[in-house]
């Protein structure tokens, strides 16, 4: 009889805002430790203006810098911010190329006016499709943040603004919105050759590398959204020095995509937000969900041998399921009527399944041995999740036993955490404090230090080439860049 410590990792810390690990590997045996260990030995990442004596950390500009700095061992009343910025924080500092309109809004059907390449705010704001379209539309949300940067930020929780002179900012944002590209335009019509999707990828590659601003840091302090696993499957070939914004990295190989330089983004839950839920263990009869595509190609024949297994428990719901006809309103009713939701690896190690259980406060069982998660540096998963080996997943009654040995309390534990960080996966605009958005800009900014330090090693000897003219930076190949 195996233990469910083994497998549980639920933290008694009962905070409301996301915190940095102290330990890097992520560990499923055994508790955490006490709230006190917490407290002491707190580890928080600020951004702040770095002030030393009298002078300010500033760049060749004389802008002030955006400094990540690691501040360990706080007291217990700083501790207890976790992570909220420094009241002196420093924004991330965004360029935006202005690019066409056939390249983001326009992909929307909305039609620019006169030489306009952006929609007014203030008068309407193009929708974006629903149905399983949404779940990728990352690109939506971060450009309209953007956008509504130069409204007044009266709240004061604004973690990113555009700047509109390249050399003033920390990071270069390109708005292709490549997912809906995909989704809408991959298909080649009968009339064409080429579809217009791999046409969009050809002439943002084209204009990209043409760019002074790609010449002169080769692409790495770039921002470019592919949260589709399909989206930009030519450019990212040619692309792959900038920072991807992904939703895993199960179609790219380590050289073109990775932890180090590139940002694991939420999908846009599905189903709606669990609003004023009171519900408690006794009251979800459900024991374990889940609802949607069984039979996957690639990892995802995991599914297909968890449903022979399960499917005659008792209180375990497993069946087919789309979003067609009622199916989005059926998946909202049974994982709000659920305590754990099963989350098993698909064509690709993610899926927006996670973020729908999150947001029905559904305890998500994670079964996928190679998935990364969204801003996993500064939020705990073990806190409000299962995580079970694939492995061990297949072996008979091991999810069912495991589910069943965890106790009302613990679960409930888990059910508050996770309507404590709910939040950090909510896209909406105007963007709030700690949402989707802002938990995006905020991984961004943790990055900078990384690519600045690249950038300048680069630059070492390059004032000192005897008889050659000022050159922009080679990118090396793919296999020896990280």
């Amino acid at each position: 009889m195996f233990s469910s410590l083994a497998y549980l990792a639920i933290c008694r810390n009962r905070a409301t805002s996301p915190q940095p690990r102290t330990d890097p590997n992520r560990t499923l045996v055994g508790r955490h430790r006490k709230d006190s260990a917490l407290t002491d030995h707190f580890s928080a990442l600020w951004f702040v203006n770095v002030d030393n004596g009298n002078s300010q950390a500033r760049n060749q500009n004389g802008n002030e810098l955006s400094i990540l700095i690691h501040s360990a061992s706080i007291g217990k009343d700083e501790a207890t911010q976790e992570f909220k910025f420094h009241s002196n924080k420093v924004v991330l500092k965004v360029f935006m190329y202005d690019l066409p309109p056939e390249f983001h809004f326009e992909l929307l059907d909305w039609k620019a006016k006169g030489d306009n390449v952006w929609p007014d705010l203030k008068t309407k704001i193009p929708d974006y499709p629903g149905g399983l379209n949404i779940q990728h539309s990352i690109e939506y949300w971060l450009t309209l943040d953007l956008l509504s940067s130069r409204f007044p930020d009266i709240s004061g929780t604004r973690s990113a603004i555009r700047v509109h002179n390249s050399s003033e900012a920390d990071v270069i944002f390109v708005p292709f919105f490549s997912s809906l590209s995909y989704n809408r335009y991959s298909k080649v019509h009968p009339q064409g050759k080429i579809s217009r999707n791999k046409l969009l990828q050809e002439k943002l590659v084209n204009f990209l590398t043409a760019q002074k601003e790609w010449k002169r840091s080769g692409g790495r302090d770039h921002i470019i959204l592919a949260h589709h696993p399909n989206s930009m499957l030519d450019a990212r070939m040619k692309l792959w020095p900038a920072m991807f914004i992904l939703a895993d990295f199960g179609r790219y190989p380590p050289t073109i995509a990775n932890i180090e330089k590139d940002i694991i983004a939420p999908y846009k839950h599905v189903i709606r937000t669990f609003v004023n839920d009171s519900s408690s263990y006794d009251n979800r009869p459900t024991l374990l969900y889940f609802q949607g595509a069984i039979y996957r190609k690639d990892g995802g024949f995991i599914r297909q041998e968890l449903f022979y297994l399960l499917k005659e428990e008792k209180d375990v719901h497993f069946s087919f399921g789309s979003i067609h006809g009622d199916g989005i309103r059926s998946a909202t009713l049974g994982m709000q009527t659920s305590k754990y939701c099963l989350n098993i690896a698909g064509d690709t190690p993610s899926s927006n399944r996670l973020f729908d259980a999150i947001a029905s406060h559904c305890v998500p069982v994670i079964i996928s041995d190679d998935i990364e998660l969204p801003y996993e540096d500064v939020l705990d998963y073990s806190e409000f999740c299962i995580f079970v080996r694939t492995s061990d997943a297949l072996k008979e009654k091991f999810v069912i036993n495991l589910i069943r040995s965890i106790s009302k309390e613990e679960w409930t534990r888990m059910w508050k955490r996770l309507k404590e960080v709910e939040r950090f996966f909510e896209f909406q605009y105007p963007s709030q404090k700690d949402d989707a958005v802002q938990m995006i800009w905020q991984a961004v900014a943790r990055k900078v230090s990384s690519v600045r330090l690249k950038l300048n090693k680069s630059r070492r000897f390059s004032r000192f080439e005897v008889g050659r003219t000022k050159r922009t930076i080679v990118i090396p190949s793919a296999k020896n860049f990280w």
